[in-house]
């Protein structure tokens, strides 16, 4: 075991490969100092059993305090399909429908109605799975000492989001809402008259083993000594530590990665033994089957995998689960820049020799510097401002304010090229013989000068 683990940790690559380059690899601990990023932690589980639990880096550099595996994370929106759990338990028991009016079950506070749910309604499953038509698609948590609002406050845009509300028909689209998930949250506080990281610790997290995770925040006290430090991208601190989120539902579950793969444990039992367990087997299956956007109800669902990722203010975590085989992985960060998680799956795919995470391969088509001047040039970019586009060492070079550094990007093809940190894709478009413009991530650019 120690000779997997020691290659895993020597393995890592970039998610990012050039088609013909040779594949540089990385050691985990060097990894985490060449991105900034103060630490990590990783379990494995395989045929039900955590094969291996290992941390790395520092949990806090300023108190200099390790990672181990019982270093705490905050899990982002990983909390979403742990929380969903407890919706599928509702609905079981037949305190409610998931197809029925969300606001049949709220007491304390109700979605206003409005054009859009004349003829549908928001309902758990369209919550569950993202196609609620809601609004808020995710939350920036508060600092220490910061005044929290309640979850009703939350919903009426009284905190630091705006107001959660229904912005286009129910069922019609699929729109990611950490929003829908609060509204979950207060449903299921409605119903059980008691605080939600109560009703969760019974009925969720203690029967999974999840005993040391918690949805409380603040996080209480008596966790602080094993809580990771939240991180920002350049190093600096989280204020306070780490950030609040009174939408624990959406955001706030607070765990490692040895508790946290015990949620996919038990998922993946019922799902690939079709017995039931802490939910029944029908509600399993449903919850695994793909709809818009590939989301289930809860997790997100791929070809050979299900799972969700996790970001939070100062932190990054990614949940792994394989369908056809009994293998599944947790990776937590303590960083706003989470880039090293997917090196390590690609090295944990690699080694077990799992489908489904694969590196984003590109190609380069070498252009002329007479075909690449054709690019160059001002542009406005909507909603952002304006990009000044420069030929250099065989690509091109994009410039902005708006930007922290230049972008540089590589030909794929034509008017294809690719961003050569990340892979994005920037399409140009051309209006005969001359370049008008380009998209990138869904957004347009119009070529100025």
């Amino acid at each position: 075991m120690e000779e997997k683990i020691l290659r895993i940790e020597n393995g890592l690559q970039p998610n990012l490969q050039i088609e013909g380059d040779s594949v540089p690899h990385y050691n985990i601990e060097e990894r985490l100092k060449e991105l900034n990023i103060p630490g990590a932690s990783i379990a494995m589980l395989v045929n039900g059993e955590i094969e291996w639990a290992k941390g790395y880096g520092m949990a806090d550099r300023s108190e200099n305090r390790e990672v181990t595996a019982e270093t705490m994370f905050l899990a982002g929106s990983i909390s979403k399909p742990v929380a969903a759990l407890r919706a599928h338990q509702l609905a079981e028991t037949g305190e409610i429908s998931l197809d029925s009016n969300i606001n049949n079950y709220l007491t304390s506070w109700k979605l206003p109605e409005n054009e859009f749910t004349e003829k549908e309604k928001v309902t758990t499953r369209r919550i569950l799975n993202h196609t609620a038509g809601l609004t808020v698609w995710g939350f920036p948590g508060y600092d220490q000492g910061d005044t929290i609002p309640t979850v009703a406050d939350v919903l009426d845009g009284k905190g630091n989001t705006d107001s959660v509300r229904v912005y286009k028909e129910p069922g019609d689209s699929w729109m990611y809402s950490g929003g829908g998930y609060t509204i979950m949250q207060l449903m299921i506080t409605d119903i059980g008259q008691k605080p939600f990281p109560e009703i969760m610790q019974e009925n969720v997290l203690d029967p999974l083993g999840l005993k040391s995770s918690t949805f409380e925040n603040p996080l209480p006290e008596k966790y602080h000594y094993i809580a990771a430090t939240g991180y920002r991208g350049n190093g600096d601190e989280v204020e306070g530590k780490w950030p609040i989120y009174p939408e624990m539902a959406a955001a706030g579950l607070w765990t490692t990665p040895s508790q946290l793969i015990l949620w996919a444990k038990e998922i993946q039992h019922i799902y690939q033994k079709q017995e039931d367990g802490l939910l029944k087997t029908e509600t399993v299956n449903e919850m695994l089957t793909p709809g818009k956007n590939n989301h289930g109800l809860g997790p997100g669902i791929s070809e050979h995998t299900f799972g969700h990722g996790g970001a939070d203010e100062g932190f990054r975590a990614q949940l792994v689960a394989w369908k056809e085989t009994p293998h599944a992985v947790v990776v937590m960060v303590n960083s706003d820049n989470g880039s090293i998680i997917q090196e390590i799956l690609l090295s944990i795919a690699r080694e077990y020799d799992l489908p489904g995470v694969d590196p984003m391969i590109r190609e380069i088509k070498e252009q002329s510097e007479e075909q690449l001047q054709q690019f160059a040039g001002n542009y406005t970019l909507e909603g952002l401002g304006m990009v000044q586009i420069t030929v250099k060492n065989n690509g091109l070079e994009l410039s902005a304010d708006f930007l922290d550094e230049p972008v540089f990007i590589l030909p794929e093809s034509e008017y294809t090229f690719f961003d050569k940190n990340d892979g994005e894709y920037i399409n140009f478009t051309n209006d005969g013989d001359l370049i008008s413009g380009f998209n990138v991530q869904g957004r347009k650019a119009s070529k100025i000068e």
